[in-house]
């Protein structure tokens, strides 16, 4: 199945590099039929009408709204990697599991102060295509940590840290809750400051741990994206 991204359905034509992979890579030709997913949580079936190696036109024959997959919103907060690399696993990989909002946080130790959301962006709407999700994770611009955890949220906040003296923490497992929106925040290498946790509990985030094993940033992100995605799978 060949699946294409094309945000504003209504202009029935392809965007620009999802024309030229059309044509030139999948030699696809007028009368083909694909599947079109908008990143909003529909697939589209439609014909191609016009396929040229810069333009491809089509018409919708059917419009299909899956069931969703998971119950609530899942939102990631993580300090990015030193080197994008990880950033960019992580970003794929979670778009496969599944999750709906991913921030990058400015923290006190973070390896990597500033981000381009570009190149993030096309990962996520390419593990969304292979992965046949019909709904983009909404991707947010570095965002300092004070900031973040002062914003209002309707649900359920929970901050990952390594720290063993800053009061008690419960594994995430265990304190889920199925079905309501959740939002968890995932330091960088040199872990969150001791006053970030702190001031993310007067905020209301939950202490949280992923286990006793020590791990990568981008991998405590994904263990922590996976977590909240099978407690909410429905």
């Amino acid at each position: 199945m060949h699946v294409f991204y094309v945000p504003d359905i209504e202009r029935l034509e392809l965007p620009e590099e999802e024309a030229a992979h059309c044509a030139r890579v999948l030699r696809m030709n007028e009368g083909d039929v694909v599947t079109i997913t908008d990143g909003k949580g529909c697939f589209h079936e439609a014909e191609l009408t016009v396929v040229t190696p810069k333009r491809c036109l089509f018409k919708v024959l059917q419009t299909h709204v899956p069931e969703a997959l998971w119950s609530g919103r899942l939102h990631v907060a993580m300090a990015p990697t030193k080197h994008m690399d990880r950033v960019e696993w992580f970003a794929e990989k979670a778009t496969e599991i599944g999750f709906d909002e991913l921030t990058f946080l400015n923290c006190r130790f973070s390896e990597r102060k500033v981000i381009k959301t570009e190149r993030i962006d096309k990962i996520l709407v390419s593990a969304m295509k292979q992965s046949l999700k019909p709904v983009k994770p909404k991707l947010n611009e570095m965002t300092e940590f004070s900031r973040f955890v002062s914003r209002s949220f309707d649900g359920q906040k929970f901050i990952c840290h390594c720290y063993d003296d800053l009061g008690e923490k419960h594994p995430l497992k265990e304190v889920i809750v199925p079905g309501k929106d959740a939002v968890v925040m995932i330091g960088p290498e040199g872990d969150f400051s001791r006053e970030e946790v702190l001031s993310a509990i007067e905020q209301g985030f939950v202490p949280v741990s992923l286990g006793r094993s020590r791990l990568r940033t981008e991998t405590a992100a994904l263990v922590a994206c996976h977590l909240l995605n099978l407690f909410n799978q429905k």
